[in-house]
């Protein structure tokens, strides 16, 4: 039970963030992908800003044994670059570069946007539905 708590305080601090920042909001995420053209540099600071509490997270972390609601720390042993990831970054990128969106900011958006955010998240599950559901998601794995 706690565990479920902290995973969820967490996930509404990080939605929280995500809102205040105006990473939620695509025109703002646009402007700042937009390099060559009319380029808002303000989501540098929320990108530093993440960098430097993760980089503190992490330094409190280590000092533990062990993270507060589990037996030990899950540390992916895996860190190739395979087929599946690159294609996966790839799609990732693409998506947000087009639509100024991407997971996490969709889904703390949904309370906020309109029928833009609702069309991105929907068509988001039908995607990973597919995934699931189908073999279109083989040829990755090859």
């Amino acid at each position: 039970m706690e565990r479920n708590i902290a995973a969820g305080l967490a996930g509404l601090v990080f939605g929280l963030g995500l809102t205040v920042s105006q990473m939620v909001n695509p025109a703002k995420v646009l402007a700042f992908l937009d390099i060559l053209g009319n380029w808002d540099p303000s989501l540098v600071f929320v990108m530093g800003g993440a960098l430097l509490v993760t980089a503190g997270g992490y330094r409190l972390a280590w000092m533990r044994p062990a993270p507060l609601f589990e037996q030990n720390y899950q540390i992916p042993c895996d860190n190739s670059i395979d087929r599946k990831l690159a294609v996966g970054a790839v799609m990732f990128g693409m998506g947000w570069g087009l639509v100024g969106l991407c997971p996490g900011p969709a889904i703390a958006a949904l309370t906020l946007g309109g029928p833009k955010i609702w069309v991105f998240f929907l068509a988001m599950l039908g995607g990973m539905l597919i995934h699931l559901k189908t073999p279109i998601g083989k040829w990755v794995e090859a």
